[in-house]
C-alpha cells in the first residue's frame, strides 16, 4: 500500500499538502495501443450551453481503455506494469496474456508485478482473477461487479472500495456494497477477487487552491455573495442568510433533493437500503 507523503510547511500550500508516495508505480509510460485522445467539455453541452459549474481547465490527460468486462476466458497474464491513471482514483495494472494480447485492469490491493492472473470459472479464488458469481465463495471480498452478465464492471471501482458477496439463493447473489446496501445480482454475473488498490486516496489533502485547478476544478462563489440578478439567494442589506434552502442559480436544490420515482423497477433487487440504519 502507497504510503502519504507529507511536505514540510515551507509555504502555505505546502503547510497542509499530502500525495501519495507512489512507491507501487513501475513505470511513466502508458501501453501506446490501450490510449487515447479525451477531449475537455468544460461543462458545457452539445450545444455549447453551461449545464454542469465548476469544470474547466486541467491538464491534459490520455483516456486509458480499462477492460471492465474481463471475458478472456482460461488464458493466464502476467502483471507487467502497474501505473497511474490520470482518469481515476485507483491504479492500474497492464496484462500481457500468454497469446501476447495487452490490456488494462482495475489493479487491486496486493496484486504486484509478475504475477499471473486468469478469468473464467476454472480460476481461482485469488486476488486479481475474475470469476461469475455463481463460482467465488460466500464471504469473498470482491469489486468490478457487473449488473447484468456480459455488460462489463459497473459496481464497486474506485479507490479502496470492496464489496462482499453474502449469499447466494436462487438465480442472486446477495452483494453488500461499501455503502451498505445489499443488492441482488446475478450469479451469471462477474466480479474480481480482491479490495482496489490506492487505500490512502481518501486521507490526501490537495493543501492549495491550485492543486484543484490543475484537475479541471474550477472556484466556487457562494450564491449569497452574488447580486440578486445573478442568483436566487444573492442581495440583500449587509450580509444575509440567503432565505431559503441552499440552491443553483436555477433554483435547483444545490444539496439534493429526492429524483427517484417510487415502484422502480430495480427495487425488488434491494434487499437492505443504505438509507436504512438497522
Amino acid at each position: 500500500m502507497a504510503e502519504i507523503k507529507k511536505f514540510k510547511p515551507t509555504s502555505p500550500g505546502r503547510r497542509f499538502m499530502s500525495i501519495s508516495s507512489f512507491d507501487e508505480i513501475t513505470t511513466e509510460r502508458p501501453e501506446k495501443s490501450l490510449t487515447k485522445g479525451i477531449n475537455k467539455k468544460g461543462g458545457r453541452n452539445n450545444q455549447g450551453r453551461l449545464t454542469v459549474r465548476h469544470q474547466g481547465g486541467g491538464n491534459k490527460r490520455k483516456y486509458r481503455i480499462i477492460d471492465f468486462k474481463r471475458n478472456k476466458d482460461g488464458i493466464p497474464a502476467k502483471v507487467a506494469s502497474i501505473e497511474y491513471d490520470p482518469n481515476r482514483s485507483a491504479r492500474i495494472a497492464l496484462l500481457k496474456y500468454y497469446d501476447g494480447e495487452k490490456r488494462y485492469i482495475l489493479c487491486p490491493e496486493k496484486l504486484n508485478v509478475g504475477d499471473i492472473v486468469i478469468s473464467g470459472k476454472e480460476s481461482d479464488v485469488k486476488v486479481g482473477n475474475a470469476r461469475p458469481l455463481k463460482d467465488i465463495p460466500v464471504g469473498t471480498l470482491i469489486h468490478n461487479i457487473e449488473l447484468n452478465p456480459g455488460q462489463g464492471g459497473k459496481l464497486v471501482r474506485s479507490a479502496g472500495t470492496t464489496a462482499q458477496l453474502m449469499a447466494k439463493e436462487g438465480k442472486y447473489a446477495h452483494i453488500k456494497l461499501p455503502s451498505g446496501e445489499v443488492r441482488l445480482i446475478s450469479l451469471d454475473c462477474m466480479a474480481t477477487i480482491g479490495q482496489i488498490s490506492n487505500l490512502n486516496h481518501e486521507n490526501l489533502s490537495y493543501g492549495k487552491a491550485g492543486k484543484k485547478r490543475w484537475l479541471g476544478i474550477r472556484p466556487t462563489v457562494r450564491g449569497v455573495a452574488m447580486n440578486p440578478i445573478d442568483h436566487p439567494l444573492g442581495g440583500g442589506e449587509g450580509k444575509s442568510a440567503g432565505g431559503r434552502h441552499p440552491v443553483s442559480p436555477n433554483g435547483i436544490p444545490a444539496k439534493g433533493y429526492r429524483t427517484r420515482k417510487k415502484n422502480k423497477i430495480s427495487d425488488k433487487y434491494i434487499v437492505k437500503n443504505r438509507m436504512k440504519k438497522i
